[in-house]
Order: C-alpha cells, then structure tokens, then sequence
C-alpha cells in the first residue's frame, strides 16, 4: 500500500512537470500602461443639436423637406445635407443635394425648431435626384458653391 501511494505522488509530480517548466521558462509579464484618458468637450445643451430628421423650411416659410443625411469629405468636413423632399408619407418623395452653406441654423434650441434652406422652392423641385454611389449634384445658394476637388 504504501508503495502504491509513492507510485501515486511520483505520477502527479511528473504530470504537473511540463506547466511548471513552461511557466519557469517564461518571463515575466509586465503590467500594461494604462492608456491615456480620452479628451473631453462639454458643450452647453443649448448649444449644440442633432440635424437628421430636422424640417427644413424656404425663407418664405414654404416646407421643403427634412434632413436624411449629411455628406463629408475625405478630410471630415461637413459638405452637404441630404434632403427628403416633397411627397407625401414618403411616397413620391425625392433627395436632393444642398450646400451646407446654404441652411441656417438660428433657432435650432428645440427639436421641433426647423432649418432654413436659403433656396426657393423652384429651385429644389429642378433639382436633380440624389442616388448614392453616383456624382453628387450639389445645389448652392447663389455665387456660394465652390467646385469639390476630386479624383476619377
């Protein structure tokens, strides 16, 4: 019995051998460096809102839609906005293109405050349909529209 026993804590030694060689031959692992914390920006609630989903009015106070999207650069500057125009429940609506110099944001406190799109009806309504993955036709107020710089 007593050999048996021996034969036992031998077997168990030598099973446990192979991790406490490997965890020997290993170095050290150094604990990681924090990552530094992340820069913060508070801006007052009154300052700042969201622009999607946003009715956008002519300066006629006529309804020329509400924001779908906004469209950037390669560099991330804000370019445009995505409008959903006309319709009616989202049937026989449209997208166009606007400059985004050409929307106002002077009362935007409120959700229900809307965005006024410095064009006239007329103008959105001959406006070319936005498609996606296409040239982006853009529609500028007057003289402010500079060409975008692109490669084919």
């Amino acid at each position: 019995m007593r050999a048996r026993h021996l034969f036992m804590c031998v077997a168990v030694a030598f099973a446990a051998l192979p991790a406490a060689m490997s965890w020997a031959q290993d170095p050290p692992v150094a604990p990681k460096t924090p990552a530094p914390p992340p820069s913060v920006t508070i801006i007052a609630a009154r300052e700042a809102h969201g622009v999607l989903g946003r009715d956008v009015r002519s300066p006629a106070d006529e309804d020329m839609g509400h924001i779908v999207d906004v469209i950037v650069d390669r560099a991330g500057v804000v370019r445009a906005a995505v409008i959903d125009f006309g319709g009616f429940l989202g049937v026989g609506s449209r997208k166009i293109v606007v400059d985004w110099n050409a929307l106002h944001f002077g009362h935007v406190a409120d959700k229900g405050d809307s965005i006024t799109l410095e064009l006239t009806k007329e103008q959105v309504n001959a406006a070319p349909e936005y498609k996606e993955d296409t040239p982006i036709v853009v529609l500028g107020a007057a003289g402010s529209l500079a060409p975008w710089q692109f490669d084919h």
